[in-house]
């Protein structure tokens, strides 16, 4: 397995998936997705557009629809719309709340319970030099928040340059800002190598260790599937030392894709077939407000994340 610890460049952009409708890359650890900064040299938008000239949409405002974003020190999957048609029906998907994602990360100490919930109503951190931050209901300067869900599942116990570090699996149920991150840090496992909710302390990883493994997007009429490897293996950071396996990734990932299947046959059923269905989804339709076509337009004019 090639290194991932390289810096990024124009030329070293990986494709998981390209079709005529949507591109997948997996984006590297330190790169913005896009950026109109004059400084900014490396974004996955000048990668796309140093690879794909001919793809490029002059419309829109980043010349590539995101379906979704990661934050500048994720990793992994990121899917990219290349037509409008396109944008539109993924926008659906993850307004519906259908899309599956799984993060992988390594956090600092040793998680005791293996599979749980992660359930904090996270909002802005209004408090004097954090209002980059997010924080959880309760704590000070917390504005707004809302409720939102993460399933932990524990994949491997182990050591991190001689510190006690758990690998797992996160599942966002919901989409807010950091997430994943604040989530882990409220239950005292904050991702190694997250600068910004270890208020700077951990600073001596080369990285943040999270990296969007799975995305799955329930396309019509081909669902689209996609993983991007795993970084988090000794081949590739030797300083981390696996010691005990619960589970593994594989084993993990097929039970949570079953899962979703069997909810979406659920809410197939649910849903009524034939006319009834299609009666169901035109009121659906009708329900749709003023504000959430406006932010739809918005989205398809120029991008959107999740």
């Amino acid at each position: 397995m090639m290194s991932t610890q390289q810096p990024p460049s124009i030329d070293s952009l990986r494709v998981l998936h390209r079709s005529d409708d949507y591109i997948v890359v997996d984006k590297h650890w330190d790169i913005r997705i896009d950026s109109k900064m004059w400084y900014e040299k490396q974004t996955v938008q000048l990668q796309l557009q140093h690879h794909f000239p001919h793809l490029a949409d002059p419309s829109t405002y980043y010349g590539f629809r995101f379906c979704h974003q990661l934050d500048f020190s994720t990793s992994g999957a990121l899917c990219v719309a290349l037509n409008k048609a396109a944008a539109g029906r993924a926008y659906r998907c993850f307004k519906d709340r259908t899309v599956t994602k799984a993060y992988l990360s390594l956090l600092r100490g040793w998680v005791e319970h293996e599979t749980q919930t992660l359930d904090f109503s996270i909002g802005k951190n209004s408090t004097e030099g954090k209002t980059h931050m997010m924080c959880i209901e309760g704590s000070e300067g917390c504005e707004n928040p809302k409720p939102c869900q993460t399933e932990l599942t524990v994949l491997e116990y182990g050591l991190y340059d001689g510190d006690p570090v758990t690998k797992v699996l996160l599942q966002p149920l919901t989409g807010r800002t950091h997430q994943l991150r604040v989530h882990c840090s409220a239950i005292g496992h904050p991702i190694v190598g997250d600068f910004t909710y270890s208020l700077g302390a951990d600073d001596s990883p080369y990285r943040m260790m999270l990296h969007a493994y799975l995305l799955h997007i329930p396309l019509e009429p081909q669902h689209l599937c996609v993983t991007a490897e795993d970084p988090f293996v000794p081949a590739v950071d030797p300083k981390w030392a696996p010691q005990r396996s619960p589970r593994t990734l594989a084993a993990t990932v097929e039970a949570l894709l079953e899962h979703r299947k069997t909810k979406e046959s659920e809410r197939g059923g649910g849903r009524g077939g034939g006319e009834r269905g299609k009666q169901n989804k035109h009121r659906k339709a009708q329900e749709d407000s003023e504000e959430q076509r406006r932010v739809c337009q918005e989205w398809l004019n120029e991008w959107a994340g999740d």
